[in-house]
């Protein structure tokens, strides 16, 4: 039997200290976030979507991966989709929650795009999961669907941003070619 090295409070005492750290970290990794989504050229959402969930749940992906390997699917199923619940169910409406109260208002306004996205998610887990059996196809038609997502958010432009200053996100030539085609328009006459 293992011999306990840490008190409960010594324990707790070590996960609040951690928590600051972290909580520092992260409020500097947001912060450069645009900074780095500018100087790469990569729009923010793909960072915020598809860069940081990998990079920040690898531990969770790999033992999520060898569970599966020692056919342990109901653990691996678990790590893998409740780690999405808890976000969905409780962090999301904590963190808006707590920024009401914070005076920073949040809320869930999704645009078309990212809610759409995020109802096809949910529909193809479901479809997949649904009878509890796993297969290669189905793992590449989940690998396909999430690589289909990455190019869609790395390509999509959001509005707001393009209006602010479209010579960022589109090259030289293609505004011109735009420009042109606004002046070929015949301009309406004014009936008197």
């Amino acid at each position: 039997e293992e011999e306990t090295t840490q008190t409960f409070w010594g324990c707790i005492f070590w996960l609040a200290v951690i928590t600051v750290f972290i909580s520092f970290l992260s409020d500097y990794l947001v912060d450069a976030i645009e900074g780095a989504a500018e100087g790469l050229g990569i729009p923010v959402a793909f960072i915020s979507v598809i860069i940081l969930p990998i990079v920040g749940n690898a531990a969770e992906h790999a033992s999520a991966v060898i569970f599966a390997i020692k056919n342990k699917m109901d653990i691996s199923l678990g790590v893998a989709i409740g780690s999405s619940t808890q976000i969905a169910l409780l962090v999301i409406p904590f963190c808006i929650l707590l920024g009401w109260a914070m005076g920073q208002p949040l809320d869930l306004n999704l645009h078309v795009f990212e809610t759409t996205t995020f109802i096809l998610t949910v529909i193809t887990v479901s479809f997949v999961v649904q009878d509890g059996q796993a297969n290669w196809l189905k793992g590449l038609t989940l690998i396909l669907a999430y690589c289909i997502l990455a190019a869609s958010f790395f390509f999509h432009r959001d509005n707001t941003l393009v209006s602010q200053d479209a010579t960022k996100w589109v090259d030289s030539a293609s505004l011109n070619s735009a420009r042109q085609i606004i002046n070929m328009v015949p301009k309406p006459v004014p009936i008197h």
